[in-house]
């Protein structure tokens, strides 16, 4: 701290001596006085300039040496604003060893007296948020590595003793800031070493076993938590597979009894819902595990409570599409079926269906992913008996006007709906099925005229796409370049965002419904074709593309027989 003084530098020759601060005559002093008086301040004035010069010479030196002291300081300043680099990074990273080495003794030493091992805990904590400018240098990461930083930030993390908390938020924030995502793309080298340690030092059983300990009802605490996720989501987004690894390490498990906690919905309980999703993503274990945990239930249960009521926040809104979105993910797995039937996950969705709130799409779109392929089978006969056909076929007559609103497009509402009833034809058999079908013929067959309308609706709209990827290729042709087999799949995907995919999905309930001999759908259907001046030819078309690109990759044995039985279908269509 530069050092001050009291009086501002120029004011220390000019504040002058106790001797200048002489008091005026008064009126009534006689001549005698007067002169005498007179010829003292004579002798006064130049012993003053006498003074007065060796003040001066006083004043310059204390202003020399105050100069040098601030010059001083101002080079210590420059020092320490100096960029740091691996030398200066060891010596903290050292310090930081040597302090967490002495409260280790100290708290050893006096376990029942924190006052003599306070003043330590002062100073790591101290060094732990100097550690927090390594997170603008990823490229010297391998330091905090090779100098056994990393096993001792864990291992401070790993302390049994609750009364170390103070300490172990600090090191919470620094592994938060450490792993960054944008600094760990900044480095790809010193983020594999970091996150390689992390992992191998077990970072998320740890963090587990932390948050067990923290009460959110404490500020601090809950930050905590918040930081804790945070961890876990960066080094799931720079490394994928190391969730099945962190699920299994317990964080699985914490997740979902912090979900279903009764506690008031805050950013945490959000956070829960974004860190569950990403688990989940794309990995099967993590999905069979959260059905051993029992998660379906915990789903279900905390998207019971919009059944009936809207998100009173944008917030409560995302965890809720998060909670749907990690449901969904789960049920692409055949074993989350069973559990989402047995937990009557079928009959929830389809009084949100019939509410009209803003989970409606999302309940959508799980009895999609409960119903599809030969899993869903089950679902589809239980769908059948709650009575599921009164509430799916409105919504399939007409796309709701408000969807817009909730982030929705018509397009996907389409999809959803066209996918289930799909699912329902391939699945069901016996009364069910003729139930479904009878469907088609009421009212004068409006549902195979509003089939025949999406039909020449998503026709159209492929026919624009087709045209403009055409004159693409047509370009690319002219220009020498080669069309290869990544650059066809890639037009195929194309195509099917444009609205291909629905489209074949209507194809395929065309030809379902037309093979089920009930002339009167038969009938109107090619009386509508007719009318629209299309032809049988193209539908075939249609449904060969499909059938030639079914299957999840998965399974070559269900690929091949639904072809054969899609092909059959084409054959008596």
């Amino acid at each position: 701290m530069l050092w001050s003084c009291k009086f501002p530098l120029g004011s220390l020759c000019s504040y002058g001596t106790w001797q200048e601060r002489t008091k005026r005559p008064r009126d009534d002093e006689d001549e005698d006085i007067k002169a005498r008086r007179k010829q003292a301040s004579a002798r006064e004035r130049s012993r003053h300039r006498e003074e007065e010069a060796a003040a001066l010479e006083e004043t310059d030196d204390e202003k020399k040496k105050l100069l040098q002291m601030v010059d001083k300081e101002g080079e210590e300043e420059d020092e320490e604003d100096e960029p740091l680099d691996e030398s200066s990074v060891k010596k903290m990273i050292l310090t930081f060893e040597k302090r967490s080495y002495k409260n280790q003794e100290l708290r050893i030493k006096f376990p029942d007296n924190p006052e003599k091992f306070m003043e330590s805990e002062l100073d790591l904590n101290d060094i732990i948020q100097e550690m927090h400018v390594i997170a603008t240098m990823p490229d010297l990461y391998h330091l905090l590595v090779e100098l056994n930083a990393v096993q001792s930030l864990l291992g401070l993390l790993g302390h049994d003793n609750t009364d170390i908390l103070p300490v172990l938020e600090p090191v919470v924030d620094l592994l938060q800031e450490l792993t960054d995502i944008d600094t760990l793309h900044e480095s790809e080298d010193g983020a594999e070493v970091l996150i390689d340690a992390l992992v191998d030092g077990q970072v998320v059983a740890l963090l587990v076993q932390n948050l067990e300990r923290l009460d959110e009802g404490v500020k601090e605490e809950a930050d905590g938590v918040h930081n804790t996720l945070a961890i876990v989501e960066n080094m799931a987004e720079f490394r994928p597979e190391m969730c099945t690894e962190a699920a299994q390490q317990g964080l699985m498990q914490w997740l979902l009894k912090r979900l279903k906690a009764k506690m008031p919905f805050d950013a945490n309980k959000l956070y829960c819902s974004e860190v569950l999703a990403i688990l989940l993503q794309n990995n099967d274990d993590n999905r069979e595990l959260l059905g051993e945990l029992d998660g379906i239930d915990v789903l279900l249960q905390q998207l019971s409570v919009f059944k009936r009521h809207n998100p009173s926040t944008a917030e409560e809104q995302e965890m809720m599409e998060n909670l749907f979105d990690s449901l969904c993910s789960c049920l692409m797995l055949s074993s989350n079926r069973d559990r989402f039937l047995k937990g009557e996950g079928l009959q929830l969705m389809n009084l949100m269906l019939r509410e009209k709130k803003i989970s409606r799409n999302s309940a959508l779109k799980v009895l999609d992913h409960a119903m599809i392929g030969p899993e869903g089978t089950d679902n589809c006969h239980k769908f059948v008996d709650i009575l599921g056909l009164r509430t799916i076929f409105p919504l399939f007559m007409k796309s709701p006007k408000k969807i817009k609103k909730i982030g929705t497009t018509e397009k996907e509402h389409e999809e959803h709906v066209c996918s289930i009833l799909a699912s329902l034809l391939r699945n069901l058999r016996g009364q069910q099925r003729t139930r479904l079908l009878n469907k088609f013929t009421e009212n004068d067959s409006e549902k195979v005229d509003r089939l025949m309308e999406l039909h020449f609706k998503y026709l159209d709209a492929m026919q624009v796409a087709d045209k403009k990827i055409e004159g693409e290729k047509h370009d690319m042709v002219r220009r020498g370049e080669i069309i290869n087999d990544d650059m066809e799949d890639e037009f195929y995907l194309r195509r099917l965002d444009a609205g291909l995919f629905i489209l074949q999905l209507i194809c395929y309930i065309m030809a379902e419904i037309c093979n089920a001999n009930v002339p009167q759908i038969r009938q109107r259907v090619h009386q509508i074709l007719n009318m629209r001046g299309s032809s049988i030819k193209i539908v075939r078309h249609i449904i060969k593309e499909y059938a030639e690109n079914i299957g999840d990759g998965k399974n070559q044995e269900f690929r091949e027989s639904e072809q054969k039985r899609i092909l059959e279908l084409l054959e008596n269509f």
